[in-house]
């Protein structure tokens, strides 16, 4: 089986954009994608097409795979949208690598896109509703931001994690956005305004929730027959893994992880026979920071119940042991849903190439990926490593 190979992304800025459309927004991701490979590419070289989205206020919901790629030039070529709540272009990316592993395809650009800001405040929490338990969960009228809270809650009953803990993500990954040129909310904010912010569902406040996001995001995956012909320095898609799980929180055993991203992870670190103390960086979904502190856990980057210890560490500070979020993460970069994904590993190729900029982690050999659907209904992860580092 063909190994895959990362070769070129990019993506648009997040933000609002009212002059923009999906397709535009598209383009702009596309066209620094292919931009961005070393030796260059043609636009006819791509032999495939996956596109995540998921559809928000109810544009072009059939076909919209097809609407996008046609409108950079990619007429003909086989392309397929895939659903997956917010990881849906992450689930984009893994299936572009099974169509080069599976030897289908030699060549797949894999992507997502998603326009959050053109609605009312009560239209968009009736799309951010549909990625949740319809039947019961958001009939009882439970927001995501209140699925979360009760994720927190739980958490800080059991483990003793505190609201400071909480704000001192949204610290860390609005220092690391300040140094995004792409991100939507770019600026710091201090550990008193992250506190102090008014209250969205308790104990979760404005500065622990990420903004709906305009944008778009592409990567480009590649067979290793072919890999030679456009980087002299391959990034190799090392592990994969996913998983899925009951949609609704109350349909789970456990308030305090995502099982979802625990076997995902299980699955990524055994295929690319890592642990998660040989990764430099990760990007992981802090859709809300209590997200992020699961996370921390559920990846094995510390003990069940040690995440807060871990964030008020340092640890996965820019300079720290394991930067995480180092483009900003959900909560300051944006969270464009069908993009979020896709956008994640445009930042794993950005330090992997050494072109970060200012939030740049010295000499990154391995990455990771960690794109969650929902409050965790599907989970997905990528391990990326520079062989070059790998093999120095």
């Amino acid at each position: 089986m063909s190994d895959a190979y990362l070769i070129g992304a990019g993506q648009s800025s997040y933000g609002a954009f009212p002059s923009e459309s999906y397709r535009s927004l598209f383009r702009t991701a596309f066209e620094v994608a292919v931009e961005s490979v070393p030796n260059g590419i043609d636009a006819d070289e791509i032999d495939e097409a996956v596109i995540g989205n998921l559809g928000v206020g109810g544009r072009q919901l059939g076909l919209s795979g097809p609407a996008v790629t046609e409108h950079v030039g990619l007429d003909g070529v086989p392309t397929t949208r895939v659903e997956n709540a917010c990881a849906a272009s992450g689930f984009a990316v893994r299936q572009a690598v099974q169509a080069v592993k599976s030897g289908m395809a030699d060549v797949v650009l894999a992507g997502g896109f998603e326009i959050m800001s053109d609605m009312s405040s009560d239209a968009t929490k009736y799309w951010l509703g549909v990625s949740g338990e319809t039947e019961w969960e958001r009939l009882s009228g439970t927001t995501f931001s209140g699925v979360y809270a009760q994720m927190a809650s739980v958490h800080m009953e059991r483990y003793g994690t505190t609201r400071e803990q909480l704000s001192r993500v949204a610290v860390k990954n609005h220092a690391n956005g300040a140094k995004n040129p792409h991100a939507q909310l770019g600026f710091e904010c201090s550990l008193e305004d992250a506190q102090s912010a008014p209250v969205v569902a308790d104990p979760l406040n404005l500065y622990h929730c990420c903004p709906t996001s305009d944008g778009a995001a592409c990567a480009l995956i590649v067979s290793e027959d072919v890999v030679d012909d456009y980087t002299d320095d391959p990034i190799r898609v090392a592990g994969v893994g996913a998983g899925s799980d009951n949609v609704g929180l109350f349909q789970r055993d456990t308030y305090t992880g995502v099982p979802a991203s625990q076997r995902a992870a299980e699955s990524a670190y055994e295929m690319a026979d890592v642990s998660p103390n040989d990764l430099d960086f990760a990007e992981v979904h802090d859709c809300f920071a209590i997200a992020e502190l699961l996370a921390y856990e559920d990846l094995g980057f510390c003990e069940k119940g040690e995440a807060g210890q871990l964030i008020e560490s340092g640890a996965t500070e820019l300079d720290g042991d394991l930067p995480v979020n180092t483009s900003g993460g959900l909560k300051s970069k944006g969270h464009p849903i069908g993009a979020t994904g896709a956008g994640q590993v445009v930042e794993a190729y950005k330090q992997l190439t050494g072109n970060a900029g200012e939030r740049q982690v010295e000499n990154p050999a391995r990455g990771l990926t960690h794109n969650v659907g929902g409050s965790g209904g599907a989970s997905v992860i990528h391990v990326f490593e520079k062989e070059s580092e790998v093999n120095a």
